[in-house]
């Protein structure tokens, strides 16, 4: 997708304004608006996905291939098995197709895609907090997950605690690992003091 910049501080006619079409393209900026409001759908009648080496992910659309995807949850909490956004893998991802249910590509394909969204939605859930310590605008977490015994540290001053429910928490660390607590309120009362600043 290009930038549109039609504005760089020039006057209407003149340079830098609408007058002129090195700034402005009216026709491009239609057709790059048209391709971005265009949903296209995958699924197994028109999209071949296949594993690559270094454990990547391909793909081919008719004409179209592409030796490496990214695959992204459009809801990764609430809904994640559905509505799920192929992208190209470069810096200025762009939205190749949506698979509306992973029930719509063959098993192996849904695995090969899970597998990626795996990795990429990597989230230990917190079973137990044994302190967190805060200073500087800092706040320094010593956990037990799913995963094992974590230390991590988030900015006190960001979003980096989302609450998803009225009792299930997201927490996000400086180096954006992420973080779930299910249930709040099935912490014990000593933990849950300790995120009273964060609730």
């Amino acid at each position: 997708m290009g930038k549109f910049d039609g504005f760089r501080g020039g006057r209407p006619g003149g340079p830098g304004g609408f007058g002129g079409n090195e700034d402005f393209n009216l026709e491009q900026m239609e057709k790059e608006t048209e391709e971005m409001l265009k949903m296209r759908f995958l699924d197994k009648k028109n999209a071949e996905f296949k594993a690559t080496g270094g454990g990547f992910v391909s793909l081919k659309v008719g004409d179209e291939e592409y030796s490496r995807i990214q695959v992204v949850r459009m809801f990764p909490f609430t809904d994640p098995d559905h509505y799920i956004s192929i992208r190209t893998s470069d810096e200025n991802s762009k939205e190749i197709g949506i698979i509306k249910d992973l029930k719509d590509v063959s098993k192996e394909t849904a695995e090969l895609l899970v597998t990626q969204m795996n990795l990429r939605y990597f989230t230990p859930v917190i079973t137990k907090i044994i302190n967190i310590k805060d200073e500087y605008g800092y706040a320094y977490f010593d956990v037990m997950t799913d995963r094992g015994q974590c230390r991590f540290t988030i900015n006190m001053g960001g979003s980096s605690v989302v609450h998803l429910s009225e009792t299930r928490i997201l927490i996000s660390d400086v180096d954006e690992n992420r973080f779930e607590i299910p249930d709040v309120m099935k912490l014990s009362t000593p933990e849950r003091k300790k995120l009273d600043l964060f609730l």
